[in-house]
């Protein structure tokens, strides 16, 4: 889910829901009819395979786009891998597999609000493990930051790296506690530089070109906004997280301040471990200098 920056919803010239686009032969694209705020264009369904065919992230429980993948598929199905178990990415895969007889792949939904607990994967994929084709090897690589479960997958012959959520394009990612942690998600975008990628093909958005450029600004937007709330919580006495909020998250629009709230927490949370700052009475203090 992307973080609150006012995405542009209206899809771009190639992002359009219903049509699958091939990226490079056995990769194609084709996009969930799930525009919105917190969507951007849609979800990215990816179809990996031209003999047997893997279906990435088949995104919510939208009869229309499950029909469309198995039209798009034009082979049998025979796996379906998600990233992660939120609303927008993962509720198709189970009926999807129902119907196909595929195998379920990825990591079981941490308990709390807003995961998809219909899903329940045959085969759990950890950190470095490999998920392998007739056709091509994708490796899963955990990171946790947007969701604890995440899973990056990357596609050995070409260095290509589906991001789920955890990068996109256009703009920045949510981060919702409990489930969601900074730490964690800075993190992981620090080690998916030692990967040697060629392109990130995210859940959102279209292709990005330049992986280590998009992982360095991610990383730099996030420090700046660390900044920002440091130095809000100086110029403020005492301030709550909702009292942080209009000043940290002005670039915003205020229909997106709920959710910006939840990632705005999460800093504050992260500065706590950090020992930067402290939580008392539900007012946020700096300690030190």
């Amino acid at each position: 889910m992307p973080e609150p920056t006012t995405p542009d919803t209206r899809p771009p010239a190639l992002l359009k829901a219903g049509s699958a686009v091939e990226l490079a032969p056995g990769i194609r694209r084709l996009l969930a009819p799930n525009a919105g705020l917190m969507t951007g264009p849609g979800t990215n369904t990816y179809l990996l395979g031209k003999k047997e065919i893997v279906v990435l992230d088949p995104g919510p429980a939208i009869d229309t786009h499950i029909r469309a993948i198995q039209r798009a598929a034009g082979a049998p199905i025979r796996w379906v891998l998600v990233t992660h178990t939120h609303a927008d990415h993962s509720p198709a895969a189970t009926l999807l597999a129902r119907e196909t007889g595929a195998t379920l792949v990825g990591q079981p939904p941490p308990a709390g609000p807003n995961q998809d607990q219909t899903f329940s994967p045959q085969q759990v994929l950890k950190d470095q493990e490999y998920l392998k084709t007739s056709e091509l090897t994708l490796q899963a690589i955990h990171t946790p930051g947007h969701a604890s479960n995440h899973l990056c997958y990357l596609h050995q012959e070409l260095r290509w790296l589906f991001t789920g959520d955890h990068l996109m394009s256009g703009s920045t990612v949510v981060i919702n506690p409990p489930d969601g942690n900074m730490k964690h998600y800075l993190e992981s975008l620090e080690r998916l530089k030692e990967f040697n990628l060629g392109k990130i093909l995210p859940g959102h958005g279209e292709v990005i070109t330049d992986p280590d450029q998009t992982i360095d600004w991610t990383i730099s937007h996030r420090h700046e906004r660390e900044t920002k709330i440091i130095g809000a919580i100086r110029e403020q006495h005492n301030p709550t997280t909702m009292e942080l909020l209009a000043t940290v998250y002005d670039d915003v629009d205020s229909r997106l301040l709920p959710m910006a709230e939840r990632s705005l927490l999460a800093h504050l949370i992260k500065l706590g471990e950090d020992g930067r700052a402290r939580e008392t009475n539900k007012h946020w203090t700096l300690v030190g200098k």
